[in-house]
């Protein structure tokens, strides 16, 4: 039997659309969720079977009950108030969902607490809805494994081409299942890429936002030096809404102190139409070619994208120089600082659990080969042999590499260099040393390929730039309104 749906409820409403509808008796949170709800069995776990979905907070509708009768005796908590939001599956809540970063061995992990960044969406009074599927480890099992694809999971699909397109990760489900129309918001987790580029494959906006702007605390640790959390959503002005929802000093979090009187709770303020005007924007020097031999890159929509920045009245300085972009970055970071910061996840997790070191999983997937193990899990077996320490000289020399390279000689020269608001890139080359600087960054749609494949660009910032970029995309978005739904009835 079809269940039939208050009318309003149609295709795509932001934020806004909903509160207003809600603040006038149109509809209500828990019809809200029990429309997501319904698409996610039609079109996520039935028909093209998008598959961006781990699990059902079984509170959902309980908790959507609650807060629209709180609307009606106190009013609104904000804008965020009944709005549903999944999360990555890789953030902890202390409810009956789990948290397993997509592994087999912790899909029986309950959660003692929620993550912060949790706790702030509570207090906004959000409806979390579930936990996104997405690329297992945050890509850090095999190098042969397929973006979008858990053990515990399988494949996330891209709602554009099903099958055909590109999905991005490893935030693979969040971005999926806002596109899809699943959810009104999700939060994904980046340590280089793992928002940018499945926001730019998915047709949806994605802010990284400088490491300390959000809590990490709570959130399965791949690095210390470039995991943040961030928000999706289809437009510019709800993943403003939602990241300034997320911000904030966290005790048990060092990295946010440095964003003590630099943190925003309203990123909204920067919604200009007029934001292109007068902004210097750079474009890097680059044959664009040589990073896109897999169809992700196209030159006519690029330069489209320059055209429309210019007509907005933004001054584009073309072919900018970044002195370090095309050095070799040692990963020596990544792999060191995630053999150190998983381990010591592991070893706090419930003594019920299969696993409590990088060693015990590595056994527990050899044990459960057919299931575990389809893509192999070769990164998990090379960190296996590091020693769980961060004083390697090699750890050491790549840390401070990194900084440099991507601090001094890299987008804080050239933004100072050319006196640049931000830096454009086409999809997401720019994620490296963005993720490396541990500065902000922001994906948006930018139009389609003859294909119909999804393309996009990001602007790059200097720390704590997140506003800048935010004023800069809801020009461009506003101007252009190049997004287009999915069409998942085919």
């Amino acid at each position: 039997m079809e269940i039939k749906f208050n009318q309003f409820l149609k295709e795509e409403l932001s934020i806004n659309e909903i509160q207003d509808a809600m603040n006038n008796g149109i509809i209500t949170s828990k019809e809200v969720v029990m429309y997501y709800l319904d698409r996610i069995a039609r079109f996520d776990q039935d028909g093209p079977k998008i598959n961006s979905i781990l699990e059902i907070n079984p509170h959902a509708i309980f908790i959507a009950e609650g807060l629209d009768q709180e609307r009606k005796l106190k009013g609104s908590r904000g804008p965020l108030h009944g709005i549903p939001v999944l999360l990555k599956d890789n953030i902890e809540t202390n409810d009956s969902m789990h948290t397993s970063a997509g592994t087999l061995a912790l899909e029986n992990h309950l959660s003692s607490k929620d993550a912060f960044l949790v706790e702030k969406l509570r207090q906004a009074g959000a409806v979390i809805l579930g936990k996104s599927n997405m690329t297992e480890l945050a890509n850090a099992m095999s190098r042969d494994m397929w973006a979008g694809y858990s053990s515990r999971g399988g494949l996330v699909l891209n709602p554009y081409g099903p099958g055909e397109f590109f999905i991005g990760g490893s935030s693979s489900g969040s971005a999926a299942a806002v596109a899809s129309n699943f959810t009104v918001l999700s939060v994904g987790t980046e340590t280089d890429a793992s928002i940018l580029s499945p926001a730019i494959q998915n047709s949806v906006v994605g802010i990284k936002p400088t490491v300390g702007l959000i809590s990490r605390t709570g959130i399965i640790p791949f690095t210390y030096s470039q995991d943040t959390a961030g928000p999706f959503a289809r437009n510019v002005t709800d993943a403003a809404i939602l990241l300034g929802a997320l911000t904030g000093v966290d005790p048990q979090d060092p990295a946010t102190y440095k964003s003590e009187g630099r943190v925003e709770q309203d990123y909204t303020q920067y919604l200009d139409i007029n934001g292109l005007k007068g902004a210097r924007i750079g474009v890097f020097n680059t044959d664009y070619y040589d990073y896109y031999q897999s169809g992700e890159y196209d030159e006519n929509l690029f330069k489209q994208v320059i055209d429309d920045l210019c007509g907005q009245g933004a001054e584009v300085i073309e072919e900018i120089e970044i002195p370090s972009f095309h050095r070799d970055w040692s990963w020596g970071v990544n792999i060191y600082e995630m053999k150190h910061s998983f381990n010591n996840y592991l070893s706090k997790l419930p003594a019920q659990l299969p696993v409590h070191t990088d060693s015990e999983l590595i056994e527990f997937n050899r044990n459960h080969e057919e299931k575990a193990l389809k893509y192999g899990q070769g990164m998990l077996e090379f960190r296996e042999k590091l020693p769980n320490t961060l004083r390697n000289p090699e750890y050491l020399r790549a840390r401070l590499d990194d900084i440099y390279f991507s601090q001094d000689q890299g987008l804080d020269y050239s933004l100072k260099n050319y006196h640049l608001d931000a830096i454009l890139f086409p999809s997401y080359i720019g994620s490296t040393i963005s993720a490396k600087a541990g500065y902000p960054s922001i994906a948006f749609p930018a139009g389609y390929m003859e294909n119909g494949r999804p393309f996009g660009v990001s602007f790059a910032g200097g720390a704590f730039s997140e506003g800048t970029l935010i004023k800069l995309a809801y020009s461009f978005e506003q101007a252009t309104k190049h997004r287009k739904q999915p069409n998942l009835s085919l």
